[in-house]
């Protein structure tokens, strides 16, 4: 380990220092943890491996009280770096910021970063199934924020007050470095509020007509759920190209860009190896077709559906309700706290074309979540601008 560098007061007497730590010694951290993003795992790093990885960790004397993957993007023909932490770092974001702060970007400046982005994962502000859908059918009605949440959150109140006065940037959704995670995500919590786990009935319970319609019309139907790690032997590798031409297939038909094969199987044997039950591959098939597969990825007790496709045959099989139906039993089983379906848009607008992916979500009778967002630091103003002109010119 480096020495410690950027000491600084942590409000509660001692001085928090932040230094290089091995991988081992972060995943241990993030293990004891109740719940960390997957990408601020060790192994996250080498997913992204355009991006120079580095593992820290924050110690209060010689214990470990926190822990950041940090990714570096070197700008063109300079060792200069943008710092980036997504969904990150895991810390106490209810102490003081400063102290956690201070020696972080101190630590990065001396790496040479002209600037840094983090994505604190705090949540602002929440909205129930109910209130979206009122929203959804009210013409007046546009984006979440023309609709009161159902829940504010005070810490993340707080850490916005905080963040701005330290000199952070609020980011915006559709510009700067395209790096960016999303900032609304759809959440379905697998506790109660007096912290007592749900049952799958309770679930149940909560979706609306028309997903427990499709879930038993996919029993009915005789759609077949299987899941497996995926990381090793010709089964997994063929099912693995499977999901990826079902995926190309969903890329082409709702108009995205697709990512290669090689990316997932970097992703799936990377996270695999760092905890056997970290990744996992679904597949839903009829009469031996397969008709929906997504991508299942769990730290801790948080959750996620990380990518997903689904055949435009068949579709009324409800493939697409069997394999998230499974999951989120999978996700139950597991002890989890909430299963999360990853990112949405603002829009509550029926014409727009985003708010299919919403009403989707919403049947699950779970919530839309705002995190604080991404916020940025910059530590060279001339190189901060300059790589940002150069990001959005690459689109």
């Amino acid at each position: 380990m480096s020495a410690p560098v950027g000491a600084a007061g942590s409000g509660a007497g001692s001085a928090l220092a932040v230094r290089v730590v091995t991988a081992e010694e972060h995943l241990a951290f993030v293990e004891s943890r109740r719940s960390a993003s997957f990408l601020q795992t060790p192994a996250w790093g080498a997913v992204k491996s355009e991006w120079r990885r580095e593992s820290l960790g924050w110690f209060d004397g010689e214990t470990m009280v926190g822990s950041a993957l940090v990714l570096y993007r070197q700008l063109p023909r300079l060792r200069r770096f943008l710092a980036y932490l997504p969904e990150g770092p895991v810390i106490d974001w209810s102490g003081d910021l400063g102290a956690w702060l201070g020696p972080l970007t101190a630590h990065l400046k001396e790496q040479g970063a002209f600037g840094v982005r983090m994505g604190p994962p705090v949540v602002t502000r929440r909205w129930d199934a109910p209130t979206i859908k009122a929203g959804i059918a009210d013409d007046a009605v546009r984006r979440l924020d023309d609709v009161a949440p159902t829940a504010r959150e005070a810490l993340g109140a707080r850490v916005v007050s905080e963040l701005t006065r330290l000199g952070w940037r609020e980011q915006g959704g559709a510009g700067g470095f395209a790096a960016g995670q999303p900032r609304h995500v759809f959440q379905i919590p697998l506790r109660h509020a007096d912290g007592s786990a749900r049952t799958e009935d309770d679930v149940l319970s909560t979706m609306n007509q028309q997903w427990r319609r499709n879930i038993k019309k996919a029993t009915k139907q005789g759609v077949v759920v299987t899941t497996g790690h995926a990381t090793q032997g010709a089964e997994a590798a063929a099912e693995l190209e499977a999901f990826h031409a079902l995926y190309v297939h969903t890329a082409e038909r709702d108009h995205f860009t697709p990512r290669p094969l090689s990316y997932f199987r970097t992703m799936l044997t990377a996270l695999g190896a760092e905890n056997g039950e970290r990744i996992r591959l679904w597949s839903a098939r009829h009469e031996g077709d397969l008709v929906a597969s997504t991508i299942a990825i769990r730290v801790g007790a948080h959750a996620w559906y990380s990518y997903g496709a689904s055949s435009t045959e068949k579709r009324d099989v409800r493939g697409s309700n069997a394999v998230q139906w499974a999951m989120i039993c999978d996700a139950l089983a597991a002890g989890a706290d909430v299963y999360d379906l990853r990112g949405i848009t603002d829009t509550l607008d029926a014409d727009d074309p985003h708010a299919g992916l919403i009403q989707f979500k919403v049947g699950t009778g779970g919530e839309a979540v705002e995190y604080v967002g991404e916020w940025d630091l910059p530590l060279n103003r001339a190189l901060y601008r300059a790589f940002d002109v150069y990001m959005r010119r690459r689109g």
